[in-house]
């Protein structure tokens, strides 16, 4: 599938589709559409996955684009000022996506799912939730950051530690965990909390320049 990223403050991707060809969409994001597009309301995974996905703020369902028909295509947006970035599913392996941060994929054999966080406290306190959406296959997906992203492809056993909200979205096979910000006049008066979000390499990483709580109060 063709594609192409316009805008500067708050972007939008084309997505140009050939007969057959499909796209995962998330809530919202669909801006417009030619007449030959169908699209349809789908629970990835079936039923099995609805009540992670409904626990995950994501919503349940996501929107199925497809067409048979030829020079179609479809505009998404992520409805929030920041960037979109197209993360190669097989090249750069799966991601994981923080809340909002999702916006499309396409592919052969993609696969959406919510998974669980792996540590409790990460869960808890790190600022990424509990739940988490995975994307894998061979295709593309399109992830939102608020602000500017910040990359980085981290090396084995590298480490960074990370602000609450600042996680856009991360290799799959990255650890995560969190870390005490240590001292008292640090948590009184450093404005990052308690805690830290540890990241633990190898994988790429995106971050958002922007917290993702302080986009949604500033649009909202």
């Amino acid at each position: 599938m063709k594609y192409s990223i316009s805008g500067e403050i708050a972007q939008s991707v084309r997505l140009d589709f050939a007969p057959g060809e499909y796209a995962w969409v998330s809530k919202g994001a669909l801006m417009a559409y030619t007449s030959g597009m169908q699209w349809s309301l789908r629970v990835p995974g079936g039923a099995g996955g609805a009540l992670r996905r409904s626990l995950s703020g994501e919503g349940i369902a996501l929107t199925y684009l497809e067409t048979q028909d030829e020079d179609q295509h479809a505009m998404l947006a992520a409805n929030a000022p920041g960037h979109l970035e197209i993360w190669d599913l097989e090249g750069d392996g799966a991601v994981t996506t923080t809340r909002g941060s999702f916006v499309a994929a396409w592919g052969e054999n993609v696969g959406i799912t919510v998974t669980v966080a792996r540590r409790a406290g990460a869960a808890l306190f790190g600022g990424a939730g509990l739940f988490l959406q995975t994307i894998s296959g061979v295709g593309k997906a399109l992830v939102h950051g608020s602000g500017d992203f910040y990359e980085r492809q981290m090396a084995s056993d590298e480490e960074m530690l990370v602000s609450t909200g600042n996680l856009a979205a991360f290799s799959a096979e990255v650890d995560y965990d969190i870390r005490g910000v240590g001292g008292f006049r640090r948590v009184l008066f450093g404005g990052e909390g308690l805690f830290m979000t540890n990241l633990h390499g190898p994988g790429r990483v995106l971050l958002q320049t922007l917290k993702r709580n302080y986009a949604a109060k500033s649009t909202g």
